[in-house]
């Protein structure tokens, strides 16, 4: 069992079981990196020594530990500790990780562990349970630094001192009048520079940023990443300093989003629990929902292959080229499709620029469908002759225009139905490019060859 960060006394006595003595055991040193290492080593054992290891570990240590774990493994501990230990583990617990592991939980283990907080606990988190599941509210903590902006950097600083070790992040202050109005937010570095006789107002800009508790937590990831923060702080809708939230649960939600798209991408069910911890009923579900819906829209694209059956008949050749046609505009589609669901998830294209990002693509539609309308000339002219070449050419550069357009234009009307756009990427737009290119194909055919 490699744990880089854990000394070689607490390795040894961790891979010899000897749960007594590290219980014992004295010089645990104080830093956060033993913790994920711990949380592997803890998972890495049976059932029965897990707990055993976590009851011996500190209980600083422990809480911190435990905020790793997620899933069964997570469950099945807590239903091994005693209320007491259960207890001292939800009072160690930060805010958001307490509010996070009671919002995950069955409702009737959420209400035995609330039965277990004291009064303020219990008031904290009932407050942030109150908030939309996928909320701002939910992910913030209400332990932060605030300051007056009629104090002394002196005064200011001793508050720090005092109420600091309490403070999720010291890096930034917070000012706020009698109402708790946020007013600024402050650098430690910026007081700690500044003349103890100064008062706090003199070295205000009153300039910052801020969350609402009704955001999506969506907008927590924008807002960090623009702006380049470490904490930013939660007001409600009067404006008063109610919470932060911190980087490391921006990155914990920016990783979950990412992998809810991914799996939306491939038009699967997000999953909300790891791959190993997924039944195989449940993964099967995940799927087989969109494989059947999928199935019943490509019946579109054999339905117009049957309905030009007599084209088909009479120029065998136009058969050639359907597994060239269909996986062209499925691809051009989804490449479309993918570039606008980023732009739109990273908030670098707006509602508002779908006229704009329209034109753009229109350009590059034809000029895409030039290109490889060349190409299909080509190969038309080598299968089947001049006119085959020629309608190969044109279904080319109008197939891909109209592909072009549909995977640009699919996101912008999902998102403002207020759905993912994510579910317009992968198999989706392919099943409806592929249709919508059979259709161009075979009325070009028809034209051209003069078989309609």
């Amino acid at each position: 069992m490699h744990l880089a960060t854990v000394s070689p006394e607490i390795a040894s006595l961790i891979h010899e079981k000897r749960w007594g003595a590290l219980a014992r055991y004295r010089a645990w040193p104080e830093t956060e990196t033993l913790a994920p290492e711990l949380a592997d080593a803890l998972l890495k054992l049976n059932p029965a020594d897990r707990v055993l290891l976590f009851r011996a570990l500190p209980k600083e240590i422990a809480a911190e530990v435990f905020s790793y774990l997620e899933g069964e493994p997570r469950d099945a501990l807590l239903r091994q500790l005693t209320d007491h230990e259960t207890l001292q583990l939800l009072d160690e617990l930060s805010p958001d990780d307490r509010t996070a592991l009671l919002g995950e939980l069955p409702g009737r283990v959420t209400q035995r562990l609330l039965n277990l907080l004291s009064p303020e606990d219990l008031r904290e988190a009932r407050q942030l349970l109150g908030y939309p599941e996928q909320s701002v509210g939910r992910l913030m903590t209400p332990d932060y630094l605030a300051v007056r902006p009629e104090w002394t950097i002196d005064e200011a600083l001793k508050h720090i001192r005092t109420f600091g070790h309490e403070s999720e992040t010291a890096d930034i202050i917070y000012v706020t009048d009698a109402r708790w109005r946020l007013l600024d937010d402050l650098p430690l570095q910026r007081l700690v520079m500044t003349v103890p006789d100064k008062r706090v107002h003199e070295i205000m800009d009153n300039t910052y940023v801020a969350l609402r508790t009704s955001d999506n937590r969506e907008e927590a990831v924008r807002m960090m990443q623009r702006y380049d923060r470490v904490a930013l702080p939660v007001v409600d809708s009067d404006g008063v300093l109610v919470g932060i939230i911190t980087v490391d649960d921006v990155l914990d939600v920016a990783e979950a989003e990412a992998t809810e798209d991914f799996h939306k991408v491939a038009a699967i069910a997000p999953l909300r629990m790891s791959y190993w911890e997924a039944s195989k009923t449940f993964l099967f579900r995940s799927r087989i929902g969109w494989l059947i819906g999928l199935v019943l829209v490509n019946l579109a694209s054999s339905g117009i292959i049957a309905g030009f059956e007599e084209l088909l008949t009479a120029s065998i050749a136009l058969a050639f080229f359907i597994p060239l046609i269909i996986d062209t505009g499925g691809n051009a589609g989804a490449q479309s499709a993918t570039l606008m669901v980023r732009a739109i998830a990273t908030g670098d294209v707006k509602l508002n620029q779908w006229a704009r990002a329209f034109t753009k693509e229109l350009v590059i539609g034809i000029g895409i469908g030039l290109t490889v309308g060349l190409a299909g000339l080509l190969l038309g002219f080598l299968r089947g002759g001049f006119e085959i070449g020629l309608v190969v050419m044109l279904t080319m550069v109008v197939m891909l225009v109209f592909t072009n357009l549909i995977g640009l234009s699919l996101p912008f009307i999902l998102t403002r139905f207020g759905l993912d756009p994510a579910l317009a990427s992968g198999p989706v737009i392919t099943s409806i490019a592929d249709a919508v290119g059979l259709l161009i194909y075979f009325s070009i055919a028809a034209w051209i060859l003069g078989l309609g």
